[in-house]
């Protein structure tokens, strides 16, 4: 498979610029592989697809705020730091990403807030656009976090072009958000409200939970024609025996397990016996999913519509069937459906 069969055009007003009214009521386009048909719903109707001990299957990772603006020493730069990953508690050290990039050398001394209320030295290269910090700062390390979070905002990706703004904190985090350390969050969780919860709660099916760390390589381009040597960016995950047991006893049962989300689908296969059951793992994957694929986990996905040459739009059609879901993002197209991390949703069935 190669990267030209996932380019399409996608005009700017497509991508969602913001969130829903409400996380329940954005459309969802309904892809029934079996019967090759497409329906469209409104994306509570999900309910309505799913049955008593079937299993839905989320990612918990919480997004902390990893976008911060600062200057360099002397010159007074502006310069964006983008947090990617905390590589040392106790000497403050943090893997970023710096914009632009050919200004920060290392030794270079970063400032941040007011009155330069914090204060980064740059102590290592780790690629061309990344760097090693180190923040400089005599308090505790928890009055050292809540400084640093004061001073970064909701990490948006580039793709939402506009500032970010109040209803960013609460709408770009999942209602179930709880193990911080995403840069970035699982869109396809976004969609689910409390009250939608509580009723797939009553309707029987349960809810089985793993952790991915959402890294910045699931925006990375992919930049060779053959899919097969492109390397995906490794992100930490954790999949407990809970979340084990609950979705290897839906399978026994024959029920449906459905990822909600790429990220999840990712985690899943990432840790799965040669008997297709899922295995408890805490530790990073670097899998890549393309067509032709076969899921050994679940049997249903529910994912947002992804921007044209995308590891994201990728999987997805290895999921749905590359032909069929290329035709269903042409309809989405005609009937404006909403694109990107604030956009509609698809179940896969």
């Amino acid at each position: 498979m190669k990267l030209s069969k996932f380019k399409y055009k996608l005009p700017d007003d497509r991508i969602a610029l913001h969130p829903a009214e409400n996380r329940d009521e954005s459309k969802l386009m309904v892809l029934d592989r079996e019967k090759g048909t497409i329906e469209h719903r409104v994306f509570k109707d999900v309910l309505g697809y799913f049955e008593d001990k079937d299993v839905l299957v989320f990612n918990d990772t919480k997004v902390f705020p990893a976008r911060l603006y600062g200057n360099k020493e002397k010159t007074g730069a502006e310069i964006e730091v983008f947090l990617l990953r905390e590589l040392n508690r106790e000497q403050r050290l943090w893997d970023v990403l710096v914009d632009p990039a050919r200004k920060i050398r290392i030794g270079n001394k970063l400032y941040f807030g007011e009155d330069d209320l914090l204060v980064a030295e740059v102590i290592d290269n780790t690629t061309s656009r990344g760097r090693t910090l180190r923040f400089l700062f005599d308090g505790s390390y928890d009055e050292f976090k809540k400084t640093l979070y004061s001073l970064g905002e909701t990490p948006l990706p580039k793709f939402i072009n506009r500032p970010v703004q109040p209803e960013d904190k609460d709408r770009y985090q999942t209602i179930f958000a709880r193990n911080e350390g995403a840069v970035a969050a699982p869109t396809a969780g976004l969609h689910f409200s409390r009250e939608l919860m509580k009723r797939f709660e009553i309707a029987g099916v349960n809810f089985a939970y793993v952790t991915l760390h959402v890294g910045l390589g699931n925006f990375r381009s992919v930049d060779v024609e053959d899919l097969t040597k492109h390397k995906m960016d490794s992100e930490q995950i954790w999949v407990s025996e809970e979340a084990c047991r609950l979705v290897n006893q839906a399978k026994e049962e024959r029920k449906n397990v459905c990822a909600v989300g790429t990220t999840v689908m990712r985690t899943l296969e990432s840790t799965v016996s040669t008997q297709g059951h899922l295995k408890p793992f805490e530790g990073w994957t670097n899998k890549f999913i393309f067509p032709p694929y076969e899921f050994s986990v679940a049997n249903r996905m529910i994912t947002n519509f992804h921007l044209p040459l995308s590891t994201l739009l990728m999987m997805a059609s290895a999921f749905a069937g590359y032909d069929f879901l290329m035709e269903a993002y042409k309809i989405a197209l005609k009937k404006d459906y909403r694109f990107g991390t604030y956009g509609d949703a698809m179940l896969i069935i």
